[in-house]
């Protein structure tokens, strides 16, 4: 969510410089109206476009380091094989 509001608050941003010039008005003229629509849908594209090829190259990233670093049984600091329990001996 952080890095969504992230993106959408630089888009708004970057739009709103690119296209708004008159500060003298409350509501907006045609022309910035028409830049600012142009503007996002261009960005929603770009956006959507990197997050597929993302999508597409993170499995065989995650495959390589995985290969490289061995494949850890279970978290960090366990062993495949826990000793026993202490406790008293079997006869």
């Amino acid at each position: 969510l952080r890095d969504f509001l992230l993106v959408y608050n630089r888009m708004t941003e970057l739009c709103f410089r690119h296209c708004v010039c008159n500060l003298n008005y409350r509501l907006l003229t045609g022309r910035e109206e028409s830049c600012l629509d142009s503007c996002a849908a261009r960005l929603v594209r770009a956006n959507h476009r990197l997050m597929g090829a993302y999508v597409g190259l993170v499995p065989a990233l995650l495959q390589r380091r995985a290969a490289e670093h061995g494949t850890p049984a279970g978290p960090p600091g366990l062993s495949a094989s826990p000793d026993p329990a202490p406790g008293p001996a079997e006869s």
